[in-house]
């Protein structure tokens, strides 16, 4: 399993539809693609929020932002996470 920050942005619809439901049924599907949300933040800035998601593979990341963004009209752009103590040791030798 492999970290991801997804980071969103709402379009006008989908600030209409904010709801403790809309967000279970987010969680559902991001297990239902055999992940975990980790944690979800909302955001000011340029970004609207954040989801912190641990999925399986590059190919489930993209399959869970696209049926996000269907589902929820919110525009994902998602980045993969290392931990500093991983980042160190990647570049340990160069």
């Amino acid at each position: 399993m492999s970290l991801y920050f997804m980071f969103g942005n709402y379009s006008q619809k989908s600030i209409k539809e904010i709801s403790s439901e809309r967000t279970e049924k987010s969680i559902a599907l991001i297990e239902k693609n055999g992940g975990k949300l980790v944690g979800g933040y909302a955001l000011m800035g340029d970004k609207d929020l954040v989801l912190i998601v641990d999925l399986p593979s590059t190919e489930k990341v993209m399959q869970t932002s696209v049926a996000l963004s269907k589902m929820l009209g919110i525009g994902f752009s998602t980045s993969p996470a290392v931990t500093i103590e991983t980042f160190d040791k990647l570049l340990k030798d160069l």
